[in-house]
């Protein structure tokens, strides 16, 4: 599973569902200008959690939460590749 295009369709479905205008998903985009508030952003990580199997977040408790989409994305790249 390619998990950038699980994060893409879930970041796409979840701003749809709450009705948010979703901006491009670009690498260097900061989460705070991606449209999604922080219960869009809990609905992505608890969904993303289920058809992933990984939540990096609980993973290491020190972790922080990555500013850009393309951090988000290399952050679940990581925790899959361990």
């Amino acid at each position: 599973m390619d998990i950038k295009s699980e994060i893409i369709a879930q970041f796409t479905q979840v701003a749809q569902e709450q009705d948010k205008r979703l901006s491009p998903l670009t690498n260097d985009l900061p989460l705070h200008d991606s449209g999604l508030d922080s219960l869009c952003f809990a609905v992505v990580v608890a969904r993303l959690e289920s058809s992933l199997g990984i939540d990096p977040f609980s993973e290491d408790e020190n972790a922080l939460f990555p500013v850009t989409f393309g951090e988000f994305t290399k952050f679940y790249e990581n925790a899959a590749a361990k």
